[in-house]
Order: C-alpha cells, then structure tokens, then sequence
C-alpha cells in the first residue's frame, strides 16, 4: 500500500479535541497539493468545532479507503468511480462541491507542438507521434483515470507506450516533480500546477477543451454498512462545505491572480 499523508490536524478553540470530535477524511493528492486545505481546514475547525484528519492519496486509494470503512468520508475527482462507489452502497450519496480543469504542461519550447493543436486528442496524439517523454501519474488516481481515458478517446493506448512514457506511481506533486527534472509533458490539474514551486522549464501549453472539465465531490461513507462512521459529524461537514462560507473561501482562493477552484455545490 502507498504510504499515506496524514495532513493537518488543528486544535480547536479551548484545547485539542477529543478522538470523538474529529473525522477521517481520504482526499485526492491534487486538492491537497493546491493548498486550498490549508485554507479550509482551520475554518472548519473553527465554526463547526471538530478536526478533520486527511488522508491524502489518489482517488482510487481513497475509494478503497471508504470501502473498507477506514475513513468517514472521501473528497474526489472521477465521476464514473464515485458514481460507482455509491451504487455498490459504500457510500450514501454523491455531492458536487468544485470544480477546476485538467491542463497539458510541458517544455517551453513545445517540441511536440501541443501549442499549435485545437482539442486535447490532438494534443496527445502530437505527443505520441512526436514520442515526446511524457509522465503518467500511473497511481489509480482521478488524475491518472482521466488521463487514460483521453488517450483512448484519442484512439491510442497507453498501455502499449514504450520508453517515451514514464508511469511514475506517484502523487500530483511528486510527478510534478518528476517531469520538471525530465523537462517532460505531464497532465496535472489546474491548481496543483499554479501552486507547484519547481517549474523548471515546464509551461502550461494547454487548456480549454471541454473534456477536460473537472469535478471534485463529496461522498460520506454508508454508515449501514459501517456503523463505526461518524455520519453526524460527516454530515456537518458537507453543510459547511456547500454553505456560502464554503463557497467565498474557495471563490476567493487564488495564486498570483488567478483562481483555482470554482464552487459548484448549490448548482
């Protein structure tokens, strides 16, 4: 099993709070890595007065997290997974809360010409002709999920790559981090590539297509199917986070100028 980041406990006012008044939370590596939980998490605290725990990993860790009733709730971004998770009775019901994109970063100097293309089939079909080296995430991750499917829309397969494609297994950052030593292409979503220190040489080259929409949800773990969940406090928290004070603080959440989420819960 992937080692687990166990992120950002906070006291709340008056002391530290008891074992009962915190939930375990899975969340994706990129919410985690966009820094926006660094925001949200000491107000949460704040106003509902308990501690959420993350545990940060891919999404598909954090579907089997839920599975097996190791966290009380999950904060991910691939639909057909959530969709599923619910309809095998893991977890209660699906509730969108963001939303960002999925962008192509690559070199600056583009050598596969990923600028000059009009959708992101052609983008990675620019890559693969060019065989430009490219890092998947290769984690099981919504990320990785995402990124396969368009190379399938694409009509190639991943899985007959060759040495120009790096399958790392790794989280958001440290992919990041791979393909900027590498001077790599590399999918990431939007806020983890704006709050990522150690770009290199790497550009974002594109972005706008529609199918690279990309939605976060909220999914509280079925507490009859395990009775040890906290779903009252799971619940709280799902209030928060589609309340309009939710909402300004992801709104308003921005590096150098430019937002990184979107908040979408009461659509």
């Amino acid at each position: 099993m992937k080692r687990l980041i166990l992120a950002g406990l906070f006291a709340v006012v008056g002391g530290l709070a008891s074992a009962q008044d915190s939930i375990k939370l899975a969340v994706t590596t990129s919410f985690h890595n966009s820094g926006l939980s660094e925001v949200l998490l000491p107000e949460i605290a704040n106003d509902l007065g308990f501690d959420v725990q993350l545990l940060v990993v891919g999404t598909g860790q954090a579907l089997k997290l839920g599975e097996a009733g190791d966290v009380d709730a999950i904060l991910v971004h691939s639909r057909a997974a959530e969709e599923a998770f619910v309809a095998d009775g893991f977890g209660t019901h699906r509730r969108e809360i963001m939303y960002n994109d999925f962008v192509v970063i690559g070199p600056a100097d583009d050598p596969a010409g990923v600028q000059e293309v009009p959708t992101a089939a052609a983008a990675l079909q620019a890559i693969a002709g060019a065989r430009a080296t490219f890092v998947s995430r290769g984690d099981d991750s919504g990320t990785h999920k995402k990124e396969l499917s368009l190379w399938s829309a694409a009509g190639l397969d991943a899985g007959a790559f060759d040495g120009w494609y790096r399958a790392v297994g790794a989280g958001m950052g440290a992919a990041l981090n791979t393909a900027s030593g590498m001077n790599a292409y590399i999918m990431s979503d939007r806020a983890s590539w704006l709050n990522f220190g150690n770009k290199g040489d790497l550009a974002l080259l594109f972005a706008g297509d529609p199918v690279l929409f990309n939605q976060y949800a909220y999914l509280p773990v079925n507490p009859t199917r395990h009775p040890h969940v906290k779903n009252d406090l799971v619940m709280q928290l799902e209030g928060w986070l589609t309340s309009p004070r939710a909402a300004t603080l992801i709104n308003s959440y921005t590096i150098n100028g430019e937002t990184l989420f979107t908040f979408n819960a009461g659509e």
